[in-house]
């Protein structure tokens, strides 16, 4: 498999919550009520699993390695437009987050801001993915041999065997801060 047939398996999983959001701001429709579990849900997944795993390797990993090669001037913009996305991406969930918390102290204006957050990222996920399943991955592997590309998945692997002990370690470290 190359490594972006693995990028491309966790699109479909980050497809799925995308759709999961876009029928909960359906349903929400101009209702002031709003599934708190599913954004619980959806923080959490954004921010551990979009974010950290799968932004994680094509940032820490495949775009810092694609830096190093004389990319055409499509291939840095599309990437540099990628890595914004990205940026982008953290940002809404930062808001999401935060309306989440005012949603359930019940703060009116929280709701509102939860719908337009789940549009802009339902809206920047499904462009971000196309972008780069139809336009970037395929021809950004040519930048690499076999070997290369074959030592990149090890690295995506590697990563993702670290990813539970970070999170659960930074879980025990915000709860000592919280309570002792």
């Amino acid at each position: 498999m190359l490594p972006i047939g693995q990028l491309m398996i966790e699109h479909r999983i980050i497809d799925r919550m995308v759709s999961l959001l876009k029928k909960e701001s359906e349903r929400a429709g101009s209702k002031e009520q709003i599934n708190i579990n599913l954004i619980c849900v959806a923080v959490d997944f954004f921010k551990s699993y979009a974010d950290r795993c799968h932004h994680g390797k094509e940032e820490d990993i495949m775009f810092k390695d694609l830096g190093t090669r004389p990319l055409s001037s499509e291939h840095k913009k599309m990437m540099a437009d990628l890595m914004q996305d990205h940026a982008r991406a953290r940002e809404l969930i930062g808001k999401l987050e935060t309306a989440k918390t005012g949603c359930q102290r019940e703060n009116p204006d929280t709701v509102r801001e939860i719908k337009e957050c789940l549009k802009k990222l339902v809206d920047l996920y499904t462009s971000h993915i196309k972008k780069e399943d139809k336009q970037f991955f395929v021809s950004s592997m040519t930048y690499f041999t076999k070997n290369e590309q074959d030592e990149m998945l090890s690295r995506f692997e590697a990563f993702d065997r670290t990813l539970i002990h970070e999170k659960y370690k930074k879980l025990v470290e915000k709860a000592e801060k919280e309570y002792l």
